[in-house]
């Protein structure tokens, strides 16, 4: 038999709210990335341009896996089901693994320089690894059946 839910703190749906939206917003952001037609293309700047066209098509899947993961696991946060955390980690593991690869193999520090190639990569990465902490907390706390 589980234990009751407990009631959620007003800022336990904030924190959930935002991480939705973060994540539908990176599931935009990754399907305009992949969805840019070639005359969206020439416009980029050089580096920009050489950087996604030698982007493998696994890390496509790769980055989909990780912002579906991540919204799906917002979702199930919102529902209050602790099914929430292995989609949080699936997400964090597809995070480590695309921006892995696209640092060091995929030369994005080499392109861009490290003022331009790390910040996002660092940001998405850090609230990757809040929102696995954040369910975990909620967990145990009694707040996630």
């Amino acid at each position: 038999m589980n234990a009751p839910v407990l009631k959620r703190p007003t800022w336990f749906w904030v924190v959930a709210v935002l991480a939705l939206l973060w994540n539908l917003l990176g599931l935009a952001m990754a399907w305009m990335q992949y969805s840019m037609t070639p005359d969206q293309l020439a416009q980029l700047p050089e580096a920009q341009r050489t950087l996604h066209e030698a982007f493998p098509l696994w890390l496509w899947a790769v980055d989909f896996v990780a912002v579906l993961a991540g919204t799906l696991g917002s979702i199930l946060l919102l529902m209050g089901r602790r099914l929430a955390l292995p989609m949080f980690w699936v997400s964090l593991v597809a995070v480590v693994v695309l921006f892995g690869y696209c640092l060091f193999p995929g030369g994005m520090i080499e392109v861009l320089g490290a003022a331009q190639a790390l910040p996002m990569p660092v940001l998405v990465t850090v609230i990757a690894i809040f929102l696995v902490w954040f369910t975990r907390r909620s967990i145990a706390r009694g707040w996630l059946a």
